[in-house]
């Protein structure tokens, strides 16, 4: 078994040799979560954000918002991501203002509507080419937009 030591916005995090599939950023002064999905979920993912957002929540009671920015929506690498993922959002979805997802595909387009059966935050879907108006509509005062996360 191989095992890897990185940091991940201050977070130290061990993994037996896999990386993470969501590469994420808090944006402490602006209150936003910045998702980056690059392949299927992992339940180990969850770990991570679960960590960089408890400790902001501890702080500050609420998140003002959540970007999520990918091509498509990559699914779970398995079932116990999947719950790890439900999991995930039952604990903090009342916390979280707003959600944009910056994505293109059917299954974005759907998805604000599912999502309003469930959970508390307005969510939003932008294309990828409309990402200025996903960063304006999350934070209106700030103009705050990321660079593109690889």
């Amino acid at each position: 078994m191989t095992v890897h030591v990185y940091r991940a916005s201050n977070i130290r995090v061990i993994t037996n040799g896999s990386y993470p599939m969501i590469n994420s950023e808090l944006l402490q002064d602006k209150g936003v979560l910045v998702l980056h999905p690059k392949g299927p979920l992992e339940a180990a993912d969850f770990d991570v954000i679960t960590s960089k957002l408890n400790a902001y929540l501890a702080g500050h009671g609420k998140l003002h918002g959540v970007v999520i920015r990918a091509k498509s929506f990559p699914g779970w690498k398995d079932f116990g991501a999947m719950l790890a993922h439900l999991k995930f959002l039952k604990a903090n979805i009342k916390k979280i203002e707003k959600v944009a997802i910056v994505a293109d595909g059917a299954l974005a387009n759907i998805a604000p509507d599912i999502a309003n059966h469930f959970v508390n935050a307005q969510v939003r879907h932008f294309d990828g080419v409309r990402e200025d108006e996903a960063w304006d509509w999350i934070n209106p005062t700030s103009g705050v937009q990321m660079n593109a996360v690889t």
